[in-house]
């Protein structure tokens, strides 16, 4: 088939030719845009000149230069696995490329912003295609299984599209790994989210509601229903949780990260208090080196392994109510030594030098115990199977949860029916039960590892166990 030329009038070709050069004038409206000289568009934009290192400034701006090298820079802190998809890697990289054009025009941190949450779906479907191998298997309501060859996730939404269950019957259920299945209807990013938290890619109770509501503001991004402008902060975060995102999915948590953090530094930490409660010093634990205790009265003091670094002015709030067996710290905190006298915490530090570790504080389970109107702090697994028997009455919940105060409020607003669900992931807050019953129905399979540490605590803990109305 081939292609025929054809001539056009001399005059016809003129009016074109006019009508062009009249769409470079510059400063013209053209279909009602108004077209700018290329001096202008090179020009700074006053509002990203705002954004300072510090904060907004007011009264403050940037130079152009510092301002272009600064919002680069806060592209840059974002960087992917090396094990992620090449699709999605490229992706996110024209992100941080566009990123740093935020400074000639201010509305590229909307564009960043929005597509930023387009490329979580893309993520996921690479990540998907990955995790199977170049196979899925489906398994349909008569618990026959089909395996898809799948080189790209199309393939997944091609078989799905051929093979709809007819009306009433029950929808595609999804083969994991493991043997277990989950329902999968149609592919779309809710499945695919419910997927990753099922195969174990994604982590984190609190994370579970960011999760969602990411879904749903891309989802707004898709459908829009209004205008919205971003600024460099919100797109930067938008940016940097996408990261996270996608590097958890591949199994990289970030270090120091908001969602998918890695593993936490402890510190040998010592904390130490007159006999009256009347202050408290914490340290790092080889302040104690040459310690000694001070002439006027005397000093309790206990050797922990926490999280406390005051060179990063970072520490774990709830250390002041430390308390050996239960848990009110928002880190795992373990007593190493103590309580005695400085001299002797000293003595005990320099014979057995203990070293910091690293603790994962995401998705940890806690035992909460109901018993006689009195609901009991949280504890561990482990201090609960080997808690006396006078103190194993009443119901006990397994809960998982990111944060002790997680687990211990979703309980209390079960057993005041208050909303949270008895069983399985909560909707209404940030906690699942893993199980309930009697103690030794809660506690079965972790009696090997079953021990108590000394019971040591602060003089400002709280109460073990509160009344709660029923």
């Amino acid at each position: 088939m081939g292609y025929e030329l054809r001539s056009f009038p001399a005059e016809s070709f003129g009016a074109s030719c006019r009508m062009l050069s009249g769409c470079s004038r510059f400063g013209k409206d053209t279909f009602g845009m108004s077209i700018k000289p290329l001096e202008e568009l090179q020009r700074a934009d006053e509002r990203t000149l705002r954004f300072l290192p510090g904060g907004l400034g007011l009264g403050l701006k940037l130079r152009p230069e510092d301002a272009a090298e600064y919002q680069q820079e806060v592209a840059g802190r974002f960087t992917l696995d090396e094990r992620v998809a090449e699709g999605t890697r490229n992706s996110y990289e024209h992100l941080r490329t566009v990123f740093g054009y935020g400074v000639l025009c201010y509305e590229i941190y909307t564009l960043v912003g929005d597509h930023a949450l387009l490329v979580i779906e893309q993520a996921l479907r690479d990540r998907f295609v990955d995790f199977h191998g170049g196979t899925v298997t489906f398994v349909d309501d008569t618990d026959a299984e089909h395996r898809v060859a799948v080189a790209g996730y199309d393939d997944v939404h091609t078989f799905l599209r051929a093979h709809r269950p007819p009306r009433g019957r029950r929808p595609w259920r999804l083969r994991l790994p493991t043997g277990a299945t989950m329902t999968f209807r149609d592919g779309t990013l809710g499945d695919l989210r419910v997927w990753a938290r099922e195969a174990g890619l994604l982590r984190g109770q609190r994370n579970r509601g960011i999760e969602r509501a990411l879904a749903a503001l891309r989802n707004s991004v898709a459908h829009p229903s209004g205008y919205q402008l971003y600024g460099p902060v919100e797109a930067a975060q938008t940016l940097h949780d996408l990261a996270e995102i996608i590097n958890q999915l591949w199994g990289a948590p970030t270090p120091g990260g908001r969602l998918y953090p890695a593993p936490t530094r402890r510190e040998v930490v010592v904390m130490a208090w007159p006999a009256d409660g009347s202050e408290r010093i914490t340290v790092t634990a080889d302040a104690l080196v040459d310690a000694v205790d001070p002439d006027d009265q005397p000093w309790q003091c206990v050797i922990l392994r926490a999280v406390f670094r005051p060179g990063e002015r970072f520490a774990d709030p709830g250390l002041r109510y430390f308390d050996s067996r239960v848990e009110v710290t928002t880190y795992p905190a373990d007593v190493l030594w103590g309580p005695g006298t400085i001299t002797d915490a000293a003595a005990w530090y320099t014979q057995h030098e203990p070293q910091p570790d690293e603790i994962d504080h995401l998705d940890r389970t806690f035992m909460i115990r109901h018993h006689a109107g009195h609901l009991y702090l949280p504890v561990r697994p482990q201090h609960a199977a080997a808690s006396p028997r006078q103190e194993r009455a009443g119901t006990w919940y397994a809960i998982r949860a990111d944060h002790p105060n997680d687990a211990y409020h979703h309980v209390r607003n079960i057993v005041t029916a208050a909303g949270c669900r008895p069983r399985g992931q909560c909707h209404y807050c940030h906690a699942e039960t893993l199980k309930f019953g009697p103690h030794r129905t809660v506690t079965a399979g972790i009696r090997a590892a079953a021990a108590l540490p000394p019971d040591v605590t602060t003089p400002w803990a709280y109460p073990r166990a509160q009344r709660v109305p029923v």
